[in-house]
């Protein structure tokens, strides 16, 4: 075994030839516990510490990242620095802060992950949907436990119709239904995150493409027929055929990040018409010459359709805001700190 199984390529070796120290040695991220990682390098298995940026902030590192290391003499094995990575599923962070959550790195797959019972939400799609697409990975539908499903076929459409040109499986960890479809996505050398919430079957389905328990799961909930959350930390497993997969804990909300190139796929007709306005700054209510007025009447674009696009197209304007905020707080701190620097400096103090 070695870090050709794990992912490396030459996107990433003509980096590390650039960039990395004699005495450095490349490592990938297989699993996060938080203040440790677990890292996959061509010696094996080690275990490291988060390292610290100076700001005394937790360097932001994801599984599926590849790393510098070095082993200092009489110390533990470091983390020097992080190769630039090929593809990020980000989301914003769950809490008051404003900060990027990296879930999964250097994906070539997502499997956007959904339920086939009570779990099927076409709305928590879009939101995956829009996220995958600007993480630069290729997203792909997998629709979990088909044989608890008894309207499949309405439900495919349903998807196709939210996601035109995305491949679309319903799958059965049980009966095995479209197992062997989504194999071809695990090719040696790549690697596939699955994403979803709580409870859709994940962990069962890397068990099952792995053809052993590699992970813990838990049977469906009988009152609602949901799947108890399992998975508590990122891990990327090396399958025996080769390919490399990417548990991550159940998401109750995805709040976006970024969107500009999601929101583009997932809703191009809109965008299409927002152009076709007659003002650019037309506000889609009752100004004269509204493209999407005329299409919302005439019942070519759906109403909850362009429910979805403003909601979403809101809470980018407010985390925009939120960045724009922290961005000009973060600028008056630095000019405080400047201006006592030079303060100080007049004063002879250095």
């Amino acid at each position: 075994m070695n870090i050709k199984d794990y992912g490396w390529n030459d996107f990433f070796e003509t980096q590390w030839k650039e960039t990395a120290e004699r005495i450095m040695f490349p490592g990938r991220i297989i699993a996060d516990f938080g203040q440790q990682l677990k890292v996959m390098t061509d010696s094996g298995e080690l275990t490291v510490g988060r390292p610290l940026q100076k700001e005394g902030n937790s360097l932001q590192l994801a599984v599926g990242d590849w790393v510098g290391l070095e082993t200092v003499q009489g110390a533990d094995t470091l983390v020097r620095f992080v190769l630039t990575r090929k593809t990020k599923f980000s989301r914003a962070a769950a809490g008051i802060e404003v900060k990027e959550q990296i879930v999964a790195a250097n994906a070539d797959t997502v499997f956007i992950i959904q339920s086939l019972n009570r779990d099927f939400n076409m709305k928590r799609l879009e939101r995956y949907m829009i996220a995958a697409w600007d993480s630069g990975a290729v997203p792909v539908v997998v629709l979990t436990k088909a044989d608890c499903c008894g309207d499949t076929a309405d439900k495919l459409g349903m998807v196709y119709g939210t996601a035109p040109g995305v491949e679309v499986h319903a799958i059965s960890s049980v009966t095995g239904q479209g197992i062997e479809d989504i194999r071809k996505y695990l090719l040696p050398g790549k690697t596939v995150a699955l994403l979803g919430s709580s409870g859709v079957g994940k962990s069962t389905l890397v068990n099952t493409l792995a053809g052993e328990e590699i992970l813990k799961t838990q049977s469906i909930r009988e009152d609602d027929s949901r799947g108890r959350h399992t998975t508590t930390h990122r891990e990327l497993v090396l399958l025996p055929g080769g390919g490399l997969i990417l548990d991550t804990p159940g998401m109750r909300t995805l709040s976006l990040w970024d969107s500009d190139t999601g929101m583009d796929i997932m809703f191009r007709d809109i965008e299409e018409l927002v152009l076709k306005c007659r003002f650019h700054d037309c506000k889609h209510r009752d100004e004269p010459g509204c493209a999407v007025r005329e299409a919302l009447e005439t019942e070519k674009l759906e109403k909850k359709r362009w429910d979805s696009w403003l909601k979403l197209q809101k809470e980018i304007a407010f985390m925009e805001s939120k960045k724009d905020g922290k961005q000009r707080l973060q600028e008056k701190q630095w000019g405080r700190q400047l201006s006592k620097y030079q303060k100080n400096f007049a004063k002879g103090k250095f």
